[in-house]
């Protein structure tokens, strides 16, 4: 039996391991290049991933001396796929870098997407059309979503004059190239490892040359069609170690995980809810769009050494495959032996785990003290923007604890306040939130918005917004708290905390800009699914993802 390669790029530029595992599971076996005498000219079928600032990937390219190669490489009729900025080198420049050439494959550039109306990153879940006859362009369905983060978008018009076939995305009104296809080249501006069995039916179309299936021209024809961007429902699971050392899945009421009763049978001990990785599979089947693991034991010594966590990560981006964000310890440290390490390392690990995004939390909450008291000036040095720098914005997450705390009116404080619906203990008709650290033990005088007006600055892509009032508390979602951040930025915000039932992602979805909601103690405990929630969304005409055919 002939063995089947790919020969996939290895710039050290985001999550390639996800990509690995995809490949494999689809009988391929992979061969990595990090110059071009590294099999360039053996290669027929030959991957180009690449997360991040598109300057820093083609400078990369060229730095390594891969641009003549792969021009040479293209001209040779030997199969190409690029993959997110894999896409965007193609094309002739970007306005991300100013000054800095593209491959020129595709003579048209780059712009930033319209961040007046919408947030921007685009992160999530959209569609991927093809323009003209060639329907099952390369497994492509217009009834499938596939995965986005992006911030820069290509025209359509422009890349169909020049020869090329398009499959176009829509966001808020705003088309854009999803994939091109021309002769031996075809790019997806979505990750195919990360859209669940819709990427990988693309991805396995392309290994096997099967450009259009007959199976997915019917398919395509047949199948209602929704363009746009998704609502996310997203499964989070909080990871700890329990009395025993094992780390476990858990729910904390107001972020305390221990048991209420002291019985001989619990003795107070760690809730433990489930294994991570076979939870994270289970929500990965039905339906989830991510998956989060908070590691809220937060790394006390050293994240490099904590190998069961990075196992975790290892073992679920087998079998997971939509983007996994990891939170917990993501900041310059010094191990036990006394050696200095950087959260870009730290991040860096992760993604080679498995992980797609970080989400910091109590560092950035010091990094915004830090900033306002410098002025407001950017040092290059924070975690958010080193990590941010070399891996985009979309792979920083900034996790936010706020919690309310009420005045009589707003000249009661000198921070950010709200109107609230919900007046205080002693008829307090405003409340400002106030950040916390350390999983919330320890209060700081700093509001919300200030902290997330900090973090856009400073390059994060997304905000998780917990709330920790409304945190094991199954009554919604904190409206007022959502409402008040998402008008105070414009990156995507991920709703968290209070979630009890499917009317409770509804209610913040009609009642809220929010671009995600995220649920855990619901699914934990079996009273929901994830297929519950995104149902009972779609039976009240939002748009989901629901990718229920889970065979290739």
């Amino acid at each position: 039996m002939t063995v089947k390669i790919v020969h996939v790029l290895d710039l050290e530029s985001g999550n390639l391991r996800s990509l690995y595992n995809a490949v494999t599971k689809l009988g391929y076996e992979v061969k990595w290049i990090k110059t071009p005498e590294e099999g360039l000219d053996e290669a027929e079928i030959l991957l180009f991933p690449g997360v991040g600032n598109f300057g820093h990937v083609v400078s990369n390219l060229r730095d390594r001396g891969f641009v003549e190669p792969l021009k040479a490489y293209i001209a040779s009729g030997r199969r190409i796929m690029g993959i997110c900025v894999g896409l965007q080198a193609l094309f002739r420049g970007s306005t991300e870098s100013p000054g800095v050439e593209g491959l020129g494959i595709i003579p048209a550039d780059l712009e930033k997407f319209d961040d007046t109306s919408k947030s921007v990153p685009h992160i999530g879940w959209n569609s991927a059309a093809v323009v003209g006859e060639k329907q099952g362009l390369y497994g492509l369905r217009p009834s499938s979503k596939y995965y986005y983060v992006h911030s820069y978008r290509a025209g359509v018009d422009s890349v169909i004059k020049s020869g090329w076939t398009v499959a176009t995305g829509n966001y808020n009104g705003e088309e854009f190239v999803g994939a091109v296809c021309k002769d031996n080249v075809f790019a997806t501006q979505f990750h195919p490892e990360k859209s669940g069995v819709a990427g990988l039916r693309v991805l396995r179309a392309f290994l096997d040359g099967d450009v259009i299936s007959e199976a997915a021209i019917f398919a395509s024809a047949n199948a209602k069609f929704t363009p746009g961007l998704t609502k996310r429902v997203i499964a989070c699971l909080d990871v700890r170690t329990n009395d025993d050392g094992d780390l476990v899945v858990t729910k904390g009421d107001q972020y305390d995980v221990r048991e209420k009763s002291a019985t001989a049978e619990t003795g107070g001990k760690v809730r433990n809810l489930g294994k991570p990785v076979e939870m994270a599979e289970r929500y990965y089947l039905d339906g989830a769009d991510e998956v989060t693991f908070l590691n809220i034991t937060s790394f006390r010594n050293c994240p490099l050494v904590d190998t069961p966590m990075l196992e975790i990560l290892r073992k679920t981006s087998e079998t997971v495959f939509v983007p996994l964000t990891i939170g917990g310890g993501i900041r310059d440290i010094v191990d036990p032996d006394g050696t200095k390490i950087s959260a870009l390392e730290v991040a860096s690990t992760y993604f080679r785990s498995g992980a797609d995004k970080v989400s910091i939390g109590s560092d950035a909450v010091l990094a915004a003290e830090e900033f306002y008291a410098s002025g407001e000036k950017l040092t290059g040095q924070t975690a958010i923007e080193t990590i941010s720098r070399a891996y985009g914005a979309q792979a920083v997450v900034i996790s936010v604890d706020p919690k309310r705390v009420y005045v009589s009116s707003p000249s009661a404080t000198t921070h950010h306040t709200v109107k609230t619906a919900t007046p205080g203990p002693n008829r307090e008709e405003y409340a400002w939130y106030q950040c916390t650290i350390k999983g919330g033990r320890e209060t700081r005088d700093m509001d919300v918005v200030q902290l997330v007006t900090a973090m856009e600055k400073m390059g994060a892509g997304e905000i998780l917004l917990n709330c920790i009032d409304k945190d094991g508390s199954n009554s919604g979602f904190d409206l007022e708290l959502i409402h008040d951040v998402k008008h105070s930025i414009s990156i995507p915000v991920i709703a968290s905390s209070g979630a009890g039932n499917p009317g409770h992602f509804l209610e913040v979805f009609e009642k809220t800009t929010t671009d995600a909601a995220l649920g855990a103690g619901m699914f934990h405990r079996g009273e929901y699914k994830v297929s519950d929630v995104k149902d009972f969304l779609n039976d009240h005409g939002l748009l989901i993802r629901n990718e229920s055919e889970l065979i290739l």
